[in-house]
């Protein structure tokens, strides 16, 4: 008889099969995550900045010191601090690591000759720690040069060019065992003078980098024009063939270098002062240029307005040298010295003229004057017709008429023949002003003074009429033509009463002891 608490769990073929299926199913689920950790463990995550991703996937370990610390959770590209597009990974961390401090550096590594990666993580030394979701710049990253990449390097056309660069070494040394122990031998003393050498480019002051960075400039300004640079190579080719083809020239002109260059110090030893002035003027100058500075808005909008001008110059100065040949031609020419020495004389012999005449019309103003009046003293009627009519046609029935040639005594109705009698009523050269300068305007009016006529010394009647001021030049203004000023200031004529500033008169005919009018 059997008892029923005796009974075996592994007769129950049901409970096997669960238990069996139950195990399985935790060795698929443990196996499927196994790439992104242990489950159940405490892990911290940590994004790090790549240059790239280096062929690196998801579930790569991470590793300290070899052993496995964490997995590559995710890789996405992304843009990096520096602008350009990287890769952030994502890294679960098991949290008995510890704390990492803040420089702690991570780097791609290869596990294996076939192409597998891990991230190393270099633990640093800051007492900051990175906090969990904490991200790592590119600074503290570094991705290797894959070793496949290396091999690239060399395709077949670097293979090739390499094997004909062997063979050309090997050419260049074949036969030269004895000058290259002779360059062994010498190298030590090379050294020695290269030390001093590699020291000054290697000092600071020196600026070696600016030097290449200079050059890197210089090359990207030569590049666009590289293809007509390289055509001069060509030219220059055919110059240096030219001098091969004369070296006798060439060894002449060698020989001339040693007293040129002799020369050439001398010149400079010379030249030395005039560069130290030069130096100095132009540290002057930059001043200058610095106050130039601000003004260069006007002398830009100067330049702005001239240029138009300066291009109608061109014109302006065609036209202006057919004028100046002209006028070349014209002091060239023979007349002109006489025609010049005709115009002084002309000028010598109107200057005196002018001189008297002038104040006739600037003070006086008798050519305004005698042209108003010409018109009514040809149309006033006497009996006998106009006036002006009738005096040319009665002038010459007395003796001494205002119309006679060769009269040695005035008009004064002497041996009157017909017709009325005639009187001379002005001086022949009567005053435009005085010996001052001040006007006088006698000419046309005096009157019939009673007392002081030089004529009366002649003991006739008649030539008591006749009018002339016996010192017009200092007597009394006798006209009223010039402007004459009250007490108030106010004037009665229309004339001024001086002659005018700055011209040149004489009271007198004759242009002796000319006066400047002064205000």
């Amino acid at each position: 008889m059997r008892r029923r608490g005796s009974a075996s769990i592994v007769a129950n073929p049901v409970l096997v099969g669960a238990v069996t299926t139950l195990v399985v199913v935790v060795a698929v689920f443990l196996s499927y995550n196994a790439n992104n950790g242990l489950p159940f463990v405490p892990t911290r995550t940590v994004f790090v900045e790549m240059k790239n991703g280096s062929e690196l996937v998801k579930g790569n370990d991470v590793r300290e010191g070899g052993f496995r610390v964490g997995v590559v959770e995710e890789m996405v590209p992304a843009r990096l601090e520096n602008g350009h597009v990287g890769a952030r990974l994502k890294l679960k961390l098991d949290r008995k690591v510890g704390e990492l401090p803040a420089d702690t550096a991570f780097q791609i590594r290869q596990r294996g000759s076939l192409g597998l990666k891990y991230v190393e993580v270099d633990r640093g030394r800051s007492r900051r720690t990175l906090v969990d979701g904490a991200v790592v710049p590119l600074r503290q990253t570094r991705a290797p040069v894959d070793l496949d990449r290396v091999y690239n390097m060399f395709d077949a056309r670097t293979r090739r060019a390499a094997g004909e660069d062997l063979v050309g070494y090997g050419n260049a040394f074949t036969g030269r065992g004895t000058d290259l122990h002779e360059f062994i031998n010498r190298a030590p003393r090379l050294m020695r003078v290269l030390e001093p050498v590699m020291r000054n480019l290697s000092d600071r002051r020196t600026d070696l980098p600016g030097f290449f960075s200079a050059l890197e400039r210089t090359t990207r300004t030569v590049a666009p024009v590289a293809r007509t640079y390289a055509g001069t190579f060509k030219e220059q080719a055919d110059t240096f063939a030219a001098i091969d083809a004369d070296p006798a020239s060439l060894k002449a002109t060698i020989s001339k270098n040693p007293p040129t260059l002799d020369v050439s110090t001398r010149s400079l030893r010379v030249q030395t002062p005039f560069l130290e002035d030069s130096a100095k003027f132009g540290r002057d100058l930059n001043s200058a240029v610095q106050e130039l500075k601000p003004t260069l808005p006007v002398v830009n909008s100067a330049l702005e307005i001239g240029t138009p001008v300066q291009r109608r110059s061109v014109e302006l100065n065609a036209d202006l040298q057919q004028a100046l040949g002209a006028l070349r031609d014209l002091a060239t020419a023979p007349t002109t010295n006489a025609a010049l020495g005709g115009l002084i004389d002309t000028v010598s012999t109107l200057q005196p003229t002018l001189r008297y005449l002038g104040p006739f019309v600037t003070v006086c103003n008798y050519w305004n004057y005698f042209w108003t009046l010409a018109a009514e003293h040809l149309s006033a009627h006497i009996g006998t017709g106009s006036a002006e009519r009738a005096m040319l046609n009665t002038q010459g029935s007395q003796a001494n008429s205002v119309g006679s040639q060769g009269a040695v005594l005035p008009a004064a109705g002497l041996k009157i023949q017909s017709g009325d009698p005639q009187f001379m009523h002005s001086p022949a050269y009567p005053s435009a002003i005085g010996s001052d300068g001040s006007a006088d305007c006698e000419a046309g009016q005096q009157g019939y003074p009673s007392a002081g006529n030089r004529f009366t010394e002649l003991n006739h009647v008649n030539y008591k009429h006749v009018v002339e001021d016996p010192g017009h030049s200092e007597a009394p203004a006798s006209g009223p033509t010039y402007r004459r000023l009250d007490a108030e200031g106010k004037g009665e004529g229309l004339n001024p009463d001086h002659v005018p500033a700055g011209e040149t008169f004489t009271a007198q005919p004759g242009g002796t002891g000319a006066k400047v009018a002064t205000p």
